[in-house]
């Protein structure tokens, strides 16, 4: 049996990261992958800081932490909005269709979510997954991750897969 989908929780807010707002998209994220059997490896909440996101982004991938590392927040227009490019510069390759299934999906019923900046892609045997700060977003980005994950987890773990 292989070993559980470790999954890592960067939650991206000013005000939370100051105990002033309730984690309610990092809640989602963590009740998903529980509610799912996988592993909440890391969880953890910064600043709209591009230094800070980087640098829990590196050193999650880098120590192996997590199979997938999630962020929620930050992915907008405002000018904090930082998580896309922290995200870009720590990436190894983009993969975009993640996120563009996201803001797709989320169109169909919420026509803004085409505002969001967000990216994906891989760093070291993680692949890292920015998702919007809304409730909603966040649901989104669970519809299309979820029926991708085994096939996820054995890409980045190295491991054979069904397409050979």
């Amino acid at each position: 049996m292989p070993p559980p989908i470790r999954v890592a929780v960067l939650t991206v807010s000013d005000l939370g990261a100051a105990g002033a707002r309730d984690d309610v998209s990092g809640d989602a994220l963590v009740a998903w992958a529980s509610e799912r059997g996988f592993e909440v490896a890391a969880r953890e909440i910064v600043p709209d800081e591009s230094d800070r996101i980087a640098g829990v982004l590196c050193r999650w991938a880098d120590d192996g932490v997590a199979d997938l590392i999630v962020t929620t927040g930050g992915t907008g227009l405002g000018p904090r909005d930082v998580t896309p490019e922290a995200t870009r510069a720590v990436l190894e390759r983009e993969a975009p269709g993640i996120v563009e299934a996201v803001r797709a999906r989320g169109h169909q019923s919420f026509p803004r979510s085409v505002l969001s900046r967000a990216v994906a892609g891989t760093r070291a045997a993680a692949l890292i997954v920015n998702l919007p700060g809304s409730l909603g977003g966040v649901k989104d980005g669970i519809a299309v991750l979820d029926p991708l994950m085994e096939h996820v987890a054995q890409l980045v773990r190295g491991e054979r897969t069904d397409h050979g």
